[in-house]
């Protein structure tokens, strides 16, 4: 019999806690899942997001019923509609035409909640890392240090070390550094408020007004997810006049004509609400899943930060951890225990798949770019070779090897 395999997963986020819940059922494992915050705190979650049918598709295959709780606990995802800031529709697609399942749209803190929940006790909250490095008695594993309560603690000799610990991961940063951010050239504005629109506002939908884009859906209970963007040169500051009321409203309502209903009310709710916005710069970085020589794995936006507009930064995480979860447990049971081997299996099956999405997210985002113009942006995302990739990106998700 093989030794107990050791696997340290940093980071209980969309993709830790997917991938422990599955490895920890697996026998001839010990995983420890490393988290900063309590086990209430979604405080750095405070908006909403939109879920990919291939994220959902992926999920499914991996784990159906933590899937069927987050599909319960959300509301489908199954319309991309987009406009003019003056109500005239310029795209208008049902996912079933590009999807084999629908999407979801939910608060970050409730899936948060719901995938923590479901890959409890393996988690250990409230730990503070202090160093993640090269073990000093093997050439291929690792060793992590945190305090817990007070107490310090470290596991040495660790088989597989995970990081899924964001944009900017440490455990990325102590073996081969954070990787460059790539400006795309677009600032976000992102706020979440009390749902009052009496149903002007529902499934997913965007509103232009020349380059800027309004992006607005409700999410569960009773509130409204609303992200407006505005073209910034990369590197450039944020004008601090864009976070004003009277920035926005130059910036989303059309001049010479009446601005539609929706808008209105989205605009008005934006405004009140400027001191709750978090505002960010759209971007991406490198792809990296694995280290060459020590057997490390990144997952998420640990291996691959991405622009957000096709909705695949949590998606891409969910399936990346599908992907892993369903590799490495068909290796076991199958008596492959070398876990270079499933290193080399994970980025094999993932490298090319999360290249093509960024890609296409980036290409998705010209319609925001300087002097854009949405008409012709939203004309091209009509034809065949935008629908066929994104028909591509819903519904070949990478899952590797069937088990």
């Amino acid at each position: 019999m093989s030794p107990l395999k050791k696997i340290v997963i940093v980071g209980a986020g969309v993709a830790g806690s997917i991938l422990v819940r599955r490895l920890a059922a697996l026998p001839g494992v010990a995983v420890t899942c490393l988290e900063r915050v309590a086990p209430d705190d979604h405080s750095e979650a405070g908006t909403g997001l939109n879920v990919g049918p291939n994220a959902i598709k992926a999920l499914r295959a991996c784990d159906p019923t933590l899937a069927d709780e987050v599909i319960r606990q959300s509301l489908p995802w199954t319309q991309w509609r987009t406009s003019l800031a003056d109500g005239t529709v310029l795209f208008d697609l049902p996912l079933a035409r590009v999807a084999d399942n629908a999407g979801i749209r939910i608060r970050w803190s409730e899936l948060y909640r719901i995938l923590r929940s479901g890959a409890s006790p393996a988690i250990r909250y409230g730990c503070e890392v202090t160093s993640i490095g090269a073990s000093p008695t093997d050439p291929h594993r690792t060793r992590v240090a945190w305090t817990e309560n007070g107490q310090a603690h470290t596991i040495d000799g660790i088989d597989l070390l995970i990081g899924t610990d964001g944009r900017y991961s440490a455990t990325r940063a102590a073996f081969s550094g954070l990787p460059e951010a790539r400006h795309v050239g677009v600032a976000i504005l992102r706020v979440l408020v009390q749902d009052r629109s009496q149903g002007l506002v529902d499934d997913y939908e965007q509103w232009f007004n020349r380059h800027h884009r309004l992006l607005a859906f409700r999410v569960p209970p009773d509130h409204i997810y609303i992200a407006g963007t505005y073209p910034i040169e990369p590197g450039a500051a944020i004008p601090d006049d864009w976070k004003t009321p009277e920035g926005m409203r130059r910036a989303f309502l059309p001049e010479g004509r009446e601005a539609s209903p929706a808008v209105r009310w989205l605009v008005n709710a934006m405004c009140e609400q400027t001191e709750h916005a978090h505002w960010a710069r759209m971007q991406e970085s490198d792809v990296r899943f694995v280290e060459p020589v020590r057997q490390v794995l990144y997952l998420g936006d640990s291996a691959h930060g991405m622009a957000p507009t096709l909705g695949q930064g949590a998606t891409q995480a969910m399936e990346d951890a599908s992907c892993a979860a369903l590799l490495i447990e068909a290796a076991m049971r199958a008596g492959r225990h070398g876990v270079r081997d499933w290193l080399d299996a994970i980025d094999l099956a993932r490298r090319e798949r999360i290249r093509f999405a960024m890609e296409l997210s980036v290409r998705a985002t010209d319609t925001m770019l300087q002097g854009a113009d949405p008409v012709a942006g939203a004309r091209w995302k009509t034809e065949d070779p935008f629908i066929d990739d994104l028909t591509r990106l819903f519904r070949d998700v990478a899952l590797g090897e069937k088990t």
